[in-house]
C-alpha cells in the first residue's frame, strides 16, 4: 500500500458549480411554492389529507434515512475496510416487516397527527407530553449536530477549507444554506413539500453516485471481472474475501458488523427508528390506508439497499483508484486520502471530477443533508403543535379544531427550523476536532431516547399494563441503561463487578435498553381507558387505574 502523502491546497468551487447548485436551490423553492395551498388546517398541513402515493412515501423515507454519513462514511467503510456494513440490512428488513405488520395498522387507525397520540387512551395526556418532550429534545440535538456535521465536508467541497474550525464564517454559511433553505420550503408546503422535495433529492443523490461510479470505471480502465478479482483478494485487506467480505459470524460482541448484531441489535434499532421516531413514522401516517403505509415502510428498504450498494461501490473503486498504483499504473494519482477525517470521496469530487459534474455531485450532497433536515423540522413541529400546544390550549379552556385553518403549524415549522439551525451554528463555535465529545454526544442522543420510547410503545401495543408514572420511569431507565453501556463507562463498572472490563458494540445497546425500559413500564399495573372527547376534536381520554 502506498505511503499517504500530504495533500496539496484544494481548489475552491468554480462558477459553473455555483450555477448548478443555484439551480438545485431554485428547484427546491419552486416545489415548495407549487405544493403550498394557502392556509391549511393542522391535519391537512401535517397529514396531507392522507392522500400521498405509496411510492413517493417510500422514496421520502429513503431520503430521510440517508444523510451526510451515507454520502461520506459509507464509501469510506469500503475504502478502508469491506462491505460488512451491508450485513446490517438483515436486521433492517426484519424491522420494517415488524413495523409494517404490527405497528402501522394500530398507529394509523388511531387517527392522530403524531404516533405519540396513540398513547393517550392507554396512559393519559401526561404520557404523551413525556414522549413528545423526549422526542423533541433528542431530535433537536441529533438533527442539529447532524446539520453541523454535514457543514464540515461542505466547507471543504465549496471552499477547499482544510481546517473548518479555523473558518467558522464558512461553516455558518454552509449551515444556513442547508438549514434555512430546508426550513423555507417546508414552511411553504408542510409534509407535501417534504415528500416531493425528498423525491427530487433522492434522484440527485443516486445521480451523483452513478456519475462517480462511471467516472471511476473510466479512469481505472479495467474490466469488471478483473476488478472483482482484485477486490476479493485477501491481500486487499478487509477479511477472508478481501474488500468483498460481507458476513462476520464471530460471537465477538465488541464487533459492530456481525450477523448476530444485525439480526438482533439492528432489528431493535430499526423497529425504534421506523416505528416510534416520528421523524420516520410520520410518512406512514400520511398514506392512503394502513396497508399502503406498511408497504411504503417495507418498500423503502429495498430502495435503501440499492443506494447503499451504490455508495459502497464508490468506496471500492476509490480503493483501487487511490491505493492500487500497481493497477492504475501511470494514471495513479500523486496523493492518497487517509480516510475518515480525510475522506476519500470529497477529495475525489474536488480533485478529479470535471466542472459541472462536481457541482452535480455536491448538489447530491446537499440533497442528502436537506433530506434528513426537512423531515426532522416537520416532525418536530407536528409533535410540538399536536402533542404539546393544543393540549395546553384545551387545558386552558380554549377551543381547538384540527380540521380548521390555522397559522400554528407553519409558525411551529419556522421556529423549529430556526432553533435547529441556531443549535448547529452553536456547534460551529464549540467545535474542537481534538475534543469532540459534545458533538459525539449530540449525534448519538437518539440512542438514549429511542430505547425508552420503544419500551413504552411495546407496552402500549402488546399489554394492558403501565401508567403515566411508569412511562416516565421507563424513559429514564432506557436512557440510564444506554449511558451505562457507553464505551467510556461500561469497562469501568464491568471491571469492578466481574474483574475484567468488557466492550460492547453500539448495535447491542438498543435491545438491552429496550428490555429494561419495557420491564419498568409494565411494572405500572393494569389500566383501562375511556374516551371523553370526539376523535375529530383531538382524541381526549381519561385513563383509569384498576
Amino acid at each position: 500500500m502506498p505511503h499517504v502523502t500530504p495533500l496539496l491546497p484544494l481548489a475552491a468551487f468554480g462558477t459553473a458549480d455555483w450555477v448548478v447548485l443555484g439551480g438545485y436551490f431554485a428547484l427546491m423553492i419552486a416545489i415548495g411554492f407549487a405544493v403550498a395551498r394557502g392556509r391549511q388546517s393542522t391535519r391537512e398541513y401535517f397529514l396531507a389529507g392522507r392522500s400521498l402515493p405509496t411510492w413517493a412515501l417510500a422514496v421520502s423515507i429513503v431520503a430521510t434515512t440517508l444523510s451526510a454519513v451515507t454520502f461520506i462514511a459509507v464509501p469510506d467503510d469500503a475504502y478502508l475496510g469491506n462491505i460488512g456494513y451491508l450485513s446490517l440490512f438483515l436486521g433492517t428488513f426484519a424491522a420494517v416487516f415488524i413495523v409494517g405488520l404490527l405497528f402501522v395498522p394500530r398507529l394509523y387507525r388511531a387517527g392522530t397527527v403524531t404516533v405519540y397520540g396513540y398513547l393517550r387512551p392507554r396512559f393519559g395526556e401526561g404520557a404523551v407530553v413525556a414522549m413528545s418532550c423526549t422526542f423533541l429534545v433528542g431530535r433537536l440535538l441529533a438533527s442539529g449536530a447532524r446539520l453541523f456535521s454535514a457543514a464540515i465536508p461542505l466547507t471543504l467541497l465549496m471552499f477547499g477549507t482544510e481546517h473548518p474550525e479555523q473558518h467558522r464564517g464558512q461553516l455558518v454559511f454552509a449551515i444556513c444554506l442547508i438549514g434555512l433553505m430546508g426550513t423555507f420550503y417546508t414552511v411553504k408546503g408542510g409534509i407535501r413539500a417534504v415528500v416531493w422535495t425528498d423525491a427530487i433529492q433522492l434522484v440527485l443523490v443516486i445521480g451523483a453516485a452513478c456519475l462517480t461510479v462511471g467516472l471511476l470505471l473510466h479512469r481505472i480502465g479495467r474490466p469488471p471481472a478483473e476488478l472483482f478479482r482484485i477486490l476479493s483478494d485477501p491481500a486487499a485487506g478487509g477479511g477472508p474475501h478481501g474488500k468483498l467480505t460481507l458476513f462476520d459470524t464471530s460471537f465477538d460482541f465488541s464487533k459492530t458488523y456481525t450477523v448476530w448484531a444485525a439480526l438482533l441489535g439492528y432489528t431493535f434499532l430499526n423497529v425504534a427508528n421506523y416505528g416510534v421516531d416520528h421523524d420516520f413514522a410520520q410518512r406512514f401516517l400520511v398514506a392512503k390506508s394502513p396497508a399502503r403505509g406498511a408497504l411504503s415502510v417495507i418498500a423503502s428498504q429495498f430502495i435503501t439497499v440499492l443506494v447503499v450498494c451504490l455508495f459502497l461501490s464508490v468506496g471500492l473503486l476509490l480503493y483501487v483508484f487511490y491505493r492500487r498504483p500497481d493497477v492504475m499504473g501511470l494514471a495513479a494519482p500523486d496523493y492518497v486520502p487517509a480516510g475518515k477525517l480525510d475522506a476519500a470521496y470529497p477529495r475525489f469530487i474536488l480533485r478529479e471530477m470535471p466542472t459541472v459534474l462536481s457541482g452535480l455531485a455536491i448538489a447530491g450532497f446537499f440533497a442528502v443533508a436537506q433530506g434528513s433536515m426537512d423531515s426532522a423540522i416537520n416532525a418536530m413541529a407536528s409533535s410540538a403543535v399536536a402533542d404539546l400546544y393544543y393540549p395546553l390550549r384545551r387545558r386552558l379552556g380554549r377551543p381547538v379544531d384540527e380540521t380548521r385553518p390555522s397559522r400554528a403549524p407553519r409558525l411551529a415549522v419556522a421556529i423549529v427550523g430556526v432553533v435547529l439551525s441556531l443549535f448547529a451554528v452553536g456547534c460551529a463555535y464549540l467545535y474542537d476536532p481534538k475534543q469532540n465529545t459534545l458533538l459525539d454526544f449530540a449525534l448519538g442522543i437518539m440512542n438514549f431516547t429511542l430505547s425508552g420510547m420503544l419500551g413504552v410503545f411495546l407496552t402500549a401495543l402488546f399489554t394492558r399494563r403501565g401508567n403515566v408514572v411508569s412511562v416516565v420511569c421507563a424513559l429514564v431507565a432506557g436512557a440510564v441503561t444506554i449511558a451505562l453501556l457507553q464505551p467510556g463507562v461500561l469497562p469501568i463498572w464491568t471491571g469492578k463487578l466481574f474483574g475484567h472490563p468488557h466492550k460492547l458494540a453500539w448495535t447491542w445497546w438498543m435491545p438491552i435498553g429496550t428490555a429494561v425500559s419495557f420491564l419498568v413500564c409494565v411494572a405500572g399495573g393494569r389500566t383501562r381507558a375511556r374516551e371523553t372527547v370526539p376523535a375529530q376534536q383531538g382524541r381526549g381520554f381519561e385513563v383509569v387505574r384498576t
